[in-house]
């Protein structure tokens, strides 16, 4: 980054500081050329970019002050937030929620940056992509960061770990959205915002083992979110709480719109149920069981997790656990404003109490 990029980005977070509201006087040329060490057209052009975004007035022979229109305003101009967000028009519930967030952020007087465009033949930013748009928030001086960590890659945790620490380092504020960037049960020393999936999983299986089921497996794609662990481990710890036995293979990992796959899942283990790590993975396992001659509810109970839009469309309306997309993206922005405030608060998890919507997927309406 230019050294005169450097010096606009100081002075802007000064600005937004309210450090200069009492006298409305910046620092001369002359004062920023001691400071920062640098040429005085260096600190010219730091000063011309201010000026160009509005937020100084040059007078000569008197100095520099903070723009009449935008020197009360500076701190609430400065607010800039930014997003990333792989699978950002692609998957409902961040769809839903980065736009209520960037709705609060307009109601607010903040700024919303979305973040990066895929590459071609990509419907979403992946990890390299995410690094270069932290690049250009640093540069854009943007003050917070929602993420929503990179799942069904291989290196999941060591794109995460890059990306926080490059936002982290430039001072840049990062609110979770959703699951970690390290594996169930760590924590990262993020702020993470989303539901309890640990419970979630908890209430699916629960609900299963009242309807009579009692050979459970929970399934899901490789390389899935942290989330989907904290899944997994609430259904396996309802099993025990029920004095049922956790096979050893509970967790299983495929293609579920695989025949082949679904047939050898169904085949040797007389299933009664299985909870999906989400929706998506419920719908290609109920849009292949009638491949393979079986049909839910009657050979197979299903559970999904999400409540997307789809799941009462499917040719069995799916029994799911509900994200509370709005709720979540309220609070969301809520952490980040405390955040932005003290950056001293201690890492928190908010966790919203997930809620069970029974359909006909489970083989009943209880």
């Amino acid at each position: 980054m230019p050294k005169h990029a450097d010096i606009s980005r100081d002075l802007r977070r000064e600005i937004a500081s309210g450090k200069y509201a009492a006298s409305g006087r910046l620092p001369s040329e002359a004062q920023i050329v001691e400071r920062f060490g640098v040429s005085r057209p260096t600190a010219a052009q730091a000063l011309r970019t201010l000026q160009h975004e509005g937020l100084i007035e040059r007078r000569p022979g008197s100095g520099t002050y903070l723009s009449h229109a935008n020197g009360l305003h500076a701190a609430a101009t400065l607010r800039r937030l930014g997003m990333i967000v792989p699978g950002l028009g692609q998957i409902e519930i961040f769809d839903i929620i980065c736009g209520e967030l960037a709705s609060l952020a307009r109601v607010h007087d903040f700024g919303m940056h979305w973040g990066g465009t895929p590459q071609a033949g990509s419907t979403t930013i992946g990890p390299g992509e995410a690094e270069e748009l932290c690049d250009r928030y640093i540069e854009a001086d943007i003050r917070g960061v929602f993420f929503a960590p990179f799942e069904f890659t291989p290196d999941n945790e060591a794109a995460n770990r890059r990306i926080t620490e490059r936002l982290s380092k430039a001072g840049i504020q990062v609110v979770l959205l959703d699951r970690d960037t390290c594996a169930f049960p760590q924590r990262s020393r993020f702020d993470l915002v989303g539901i309890d999936n640990f419970a979630g999983g908890y209430l699916a299986a629960r609900h299963l083992i009242k309807l009579g089921a009692r050979r459970l497996n929970f399934v899901s794609r490789p390389f899935s979110a942290t989330t989907v662990d904290a899944r997994r481990a609430g259904a396996a710890t309802a099993l025990r709480d029920a004095r049922l036995e956790v096979p050893g293979d509970f967790v299983q990992q495929g293609d579920f719109s695989d025949n082949s796959f679904v047939r050898h899942l169904t085949a040797a283990r007389r299933l009664d149920a299985v909870i999906c790590a989400n929706d998506l993975t419920a719908a290609q396992l109920l849009q292949t069981l009638p491949r393979v001659k079986l049909s839910c509810p009657r050979d197979l109970r299903i559970v999904g997790f999400d409540d997307l839009r789809f799941a009462t469309l499917l040719s069995v309306p799916l029994t799911t656990i509900h994200q509370p997309c709005r709720e979540i993206a309220l609070t969301a922005f809520n952490a980040m404003r405390e955040r932005l405030a003290d950056p001293t608060l201690p890492p928190r998890s908010i966790l919203l109490p997930p809620r069970l919507v029974v359909r006909e997927s489970c083989g009943a309406y209880k």
